[in-house]
């Protein structure tokens, strides 16, 4: 086990060197910069999120697709991820994941519009679609269309299974001394329940979590925020430059190196809001709406919450704290996290707790959908069922496997993941802004 866990991490520091940085924000800046920055848009998008698109055809609400892919990004990435990027590149990190999360607002929108455009209605008029069908349909690249929903199936049990229940079964047995046996069999049947009733189901659940754990977390930072006050500025100046100058990071945080830095709060900003992967626009497809730049606005709030807002929370709650209490063991991002949420009276532990198990939990459901519509991409439904089952036993599984090993395999299948996607994105442009300049910067 011990080999096979250096090769994953190996293969993952590897990957997400400079090549791989490069083609992730450039695609972010590159599309941002093309769509005239569609980032300024993000108020209307939130009011759209909200409203019908009346009369449009689709298995969900839009605001179920986005709770349901919401319920997928907002994870662990939020809170043990930000911290493991803290960890392993310093401070500066949150800064990277945050730059990356704003920049990838357009790859979001760009996303949520190309699946839309590009999904096909079957027999039993579900509606499908995802960078498969704009891989096929759209560039004919059918061949690079099964790659991504193989690697995609796979990834779905990286960053969308094993990692969420990981981190639910180290908080519940290091906080409440709860065996990882017996939360992963409680994780598996909950999920198991949920899942077994399909998209419709999954969106009414995430549309009733998703709202309130995203509104009770932030509300807990923000207190967290207003204890750790006086230390909240030198937080924020210390994460702003040692993400420029990370071996002058000081306040008893490691030297590190810019290339580390930018690595580890990129690929934390990948996992967290998962702009470029492709994962999210598979559930914008089955979103009731008949206009394909409608439903890239509302996708794109997902980024915005998840990471310009939840993440950066998180960010600053972790690295005040640690300026706080100089006590606090860095090294480690689990531990960072319950050390530095426990220092907080009162509210700390529960908000940790709550924050981890509803987060995690949603994200397996949202995960599991994808994986779904990969497989059927595949092999049509006959797999499904024996696919649902897998999953449901790989929660189990994941409880009780090492963390490291967890992180750099959910690393690994996300690069893997994201790059025929980001490829199709870039060959598709010029649709994408020819769509957009329709509805958004008509000429004259």
């Amino acid at each position: 086990m011990e080999s096979v866990s250096n090769f994953i991490a190996e293969a993952a520091s590897q990957l997400w060197g400079w090549p791989m940085i490069l083609l992730l924000l450039g695609t972010h800046l590159y599309l941002t910069v093309r769509l005239r920055f569609p980032q300024r848009h993000i108020f209307r998008a939130i009011r759209l999120s909200f409203t019908r698109d009346d009369n449009a055809e689709g298995d969900v609400s839009q605001f179920g697709a986005l709770a349901t892919s919401l319920a997928a990004t907002i994870g662990t990435g939020n809170i043990v991820g930000v911290a493991t990027a803290i960890a392993m590149g310093g401070p500066g990190a949150v800064l990277w994941c945050w730059i990356t999360g704003v920049l990838g607002i357009a790859t979001k929108y760009s996303e949520g519009l190309l699946a839309v455009k590009y999904r096909v209605k079957t027999s039993d008029g579900t509606m499908l679609g995802g960078p498969m069908y704009a891989l096929e349909r759209g560039l004919g690249w059918k061949n690079m269309a099964i790659a991504f929903c193989i690697l995609t199936a796979c990834a779905a049990f990286g960053i969308g299974n094993t990692v969420q229940s990981n981190a639910i079964s180290l908080l519940c047995y290091e906080t409440y001394g709860i065996p990882p046996v017996t939360t992963g069999l409680v994780l598996a049947a909950l999920a198991g329940l949920v899942i077994f009733f399909g998209v419709k189901g999954i969106a009414r659940f995430c549309t009733a979590l998703v709202p309130l754990m995203a509104l009770l977390y932030v509300l807990g930072c923000i207190y967290i925020l207003f204890v750790n006050g006086a230390y909240v500025w030198d937080a924020l100046c210390l994460i702003v430059h040692s993400a420029f100058s990370p071996k002058a990071a000081g306040g008893g945080f490691v030297g590190t190196t810019i290339m580390m830095t930018a690595r580890y709060g990129i690929a934390r900003g990948l996992f967290s809001n998962e702009s470029g992967m492709g994962s999210a626009p598979i559930v914008a497809a089955a979103a009731k709406t008949k206009d394909p730049v409608r439903q890239a606005l509302v996708s794109s709030t997902a980024t915005f919450w998840d990471t310009v807002v939840i993440c950066a929370l998180t960010g600053l709650v972790l690295v005040s704290s640690i300026i706080a209490y100089p006590d606090i063991h860095y090294s480690n991002g689990g531990a960072l996290t319950k050390m530095a949420f426990d220092k907080i009276p009162v509210i700390g532990a529960p908000l940790l707790t709550f924050g981890i198990v509803t987060f995690a939990f949603s994200t397996i459901l949202g995960w599991s959908y994808y994986g779904e519509r990969a497989v059927e991409y595949l092999s049509g439904k006959r797999f499904i069922t024996s696919y649902r089952l897998v999953y449901v036993g790989a929660i189990f599984a994941g409880a009780v496997v090492q963390l490291t090993f967890v992180w750099n395999l959910a690393d690994l299948l996300n690069g893997l993941m994201a790059v025929p996607n980001l490829l199709s994105l870039l060959a598709l442009s010029g649709v994408i802004v020819a769509e957009t300049r329709k509805t958004l910067n008509p000429q004259p």
